[in-house]
């Protein structure tokens, strides 16, 4: 079985092969086993925590749920760490670094037209079973 160079896992779709964040240009790129590739702004990873604090616990909404205007500290990358084999932990300039992003929730929330327009298709195609962004339940 053919195995990510980055991470060591076996390869699946949700199995990154390059990580490169750009804090330069203030992206985060992926490319995926299966050749796909992503590009997340800082800002839109950073809506995307899916740590307690920002999406809630125990029925609290999270901070996020509030709809702050994120600051320049809030949206700029410090460090980027694996965790496992299956997540990023990106560190902000703020101090915030409790967001776990696992693969699989960057790979479905790929920002891409094509991803996009996939997921619009799905939500009009059937009804909708997923659960929202950040619950516990998504990180099974």
């Amino acid at each position: 079985m053919e195995r990510n160079e980055a991470t060591g896992t076996p390869m699946t779709t949700d199995a990154p092969t390059r990580i490169h964040a750009d804090r330069g240009a203030g992206t985060l790129e992926i490319e995926w086993a299966d050749g796909h590739a992503t590009v997340y702004g800082f800002e839109a990873l950073r809506w995307l925590c899916p740590c307690a604090y920002c999406r809630g616990e125990a029925g609290m909404p999270g901070w996020l749920d509030s709809a702050p205007t994120l600051t320049p500290q809030q949206i700029q990358l410090t460090d980027l760490h694996l965790v496992g084999n299956y997540a990023i932990s990106p560190h902000w300039a703020d101090g915030h670094r409790t967001g776990y992003y696992p693969f699989r929730l960057l790979r479905e929330r790929c920002p891409c037209p094509e991803c996009t327009a996939r997921r619009e298709r799905e939500a009009t195609d059937t009804p909708d079973r997923r659960t929202p962004a950040g619950t516990h339940e998504e990180h099974r």
